[in-house]
């Protein structure tokens, strides 16, 4: 049902609820159903789980729900929040606080990953990119840029960073493909996740014995200085880790998939590749816009509930209603980004909102940008004149999951 804008509709007409996330279909194209709801106010949607919701994709309107306070991730973990999959988020990390418990929690780690501390790490990403593509370049093509690139590098830096046992790499990547899979039941979760957690006490209690330089030991050195708990310790270990490479590992392959395939797959960036192989200082541009453009997150809704009534977007949003966001929505908003699914190099003014917004914006966006830039850098210089592998229809996409993305990227050159 279509309204004009200035009309809303009665509680007795109001509409059902729709189905969210809008599932789409293979590719990286924006889903259809945003579409529908660009030029209108936020509406009610049912997730697979949960409470209904309101759904905001305007970039104005996702920009306010991420920076108001108004709005409470530490309300979810104590309702029936909108979700995907049947087990709630667990409270304990930084994605489950508010203001100042969020705020005495981040701390802790924000001098971490800050740009001065990241930017010495450039030359290790690149040592370890080379690396990877100098065992690619030995094989021969074909290579699979997802196993063989996009996996192990954001990996092995982030497992570097907090001081992960290289033997224990293979069992994060397990506990990472379950808690976002979106499709595994309560069991599976609990059985993964004792173990898991088993193997990070582990770390915990080895670095207490014996310091190291990386994260764990600055954690543990502040648990027992009495600045967080054991429980916020492994809630924030868990969320580095996971959030570390998982984003990161599904951004190389799609962006390269821009790079690759036809534009009427959701690619279109055939010039772009070019320019970035005749014009590598173009490409932190390139990244950022490759950013916007790729609706990584069209599952992932962290729901926020509202405190006080708040108006959003011209709707009356009630004290104790959710709200979820699609920052893929916003960040093709041709209201913020004129001509939203070209690749613009030189866009101007507004920022992308793929790292999010306000208290909550990514802690590692620094190292992700560094990851993406090194990689673009290195796999365009290395591998001239990459090419699929095989037909487009052959590959494999992700359904139904909180990331998109491919499952592999079988390549040539």
């Amino acid at each position: 049902m279509t309204l004009p804008p200035d009309v809303r509709p009665a509680p007795e007409a109001t509409p059902e609820p729709l189905a969210y996330p809008f599932w789409t279909s293979d590719g990286l194209g924006l889903p259809e159903g945003y579409g529908q709801l660009r030029d209108g106010p936020p509406v009610r949607v049912r997730l697979p789980y949960g409470d209904e919701a309101w759904l905001a994709t305007s970039y104005e309107d996702v920009r306010a729900v991420l920076s108001d306070p108004r709005f409470s991730l530490a309300e979810a973990v104590r309702r029936d929040q909108p979700r995907i999959g049947p087990m709630p988020r667990a409270g304990g990390g930084l994605i489950a606080l508010d203001a100042p418990h969020h705020t005495r929690l981040r701390t802790l780690l924000a001098k971490e990953f800050t740009a001065r501390r990241m930017e010495p790490l450039r030359g290790r990403v690149r040592e370890v990119a080379d690396g990877l593509l100098d065992r690619i370049v030995a094989a021969g093509p074909p290579a699979d840029l997802v196993e063989d690139l996009a996996f192990p590098l954001p990996m092995t830096l982030i497992c570097e960073i907090v001081g992960v046992p290289e033997a224990d790499q293979p069992g994060l990547r397990t506990w990472a493909d379950t808690v976002c899979s979106g499709s595994v039941t309560p069991e599976v979760v609990r059985r993964h996740a004792q173990d898991f957690f088993g193997r990070m006490n582990d770390w915990v209690e080895t670095r207490r014995r014996t310091p190291a330089d990386d994260l764990i030991t600055v954690l543990v050195r502040a648990a027992d200085e009495g600045a967080l708990t054991a429980d916020e310790l492994m809630g924030l270990l868990n969320e580095v880790l996971i959030g570390g490479f998982v984003t990161t590992t599904n951004q190389i392959a799609n962006f390269f998939a821009v790079l690759l395939l036809p534009r009427e797959a959701g690619g279109g960036g055939a010039e772009l590749l070019t320019t970035l192989r005749e014009r590598p200082e173009v490409i932190p541009r390139a990244v950022e816009e490759l950013l916007r453009l790729v609706p990584l997150l069209n599952g992932l809704t962290l729901p926020r509930y509202a405190e006080e009534d708040v108006d959003l977007g011209g709707v009356l949003v009630r004290a104790g209603e959710p709200v979820v966001v699609s920052q893929a929505a916003a960040n093709h908003d041709p209201v913020a980004f004129p001509s939203p699914d070209r690749i613009v190099l030189d866009r101007p003014g507004t920022p992308h909102i793929s790292f999010g917004h306000g208290i909550h914006y990514c802690l590692g966006a620094h190292l992700a940008r560094l990851e993406l830039q090194t990689t673009l850098e290195r796999v365009t210089a290395r591998l001239p004149g990459l090419r699929l592998a095989v037909p487009e229809k052959e590959l494999r996409w992700r359904s139904k999951e909180f990331f998109s993305g491919l499952r592999s990227l079988p390549v040539t050159w």
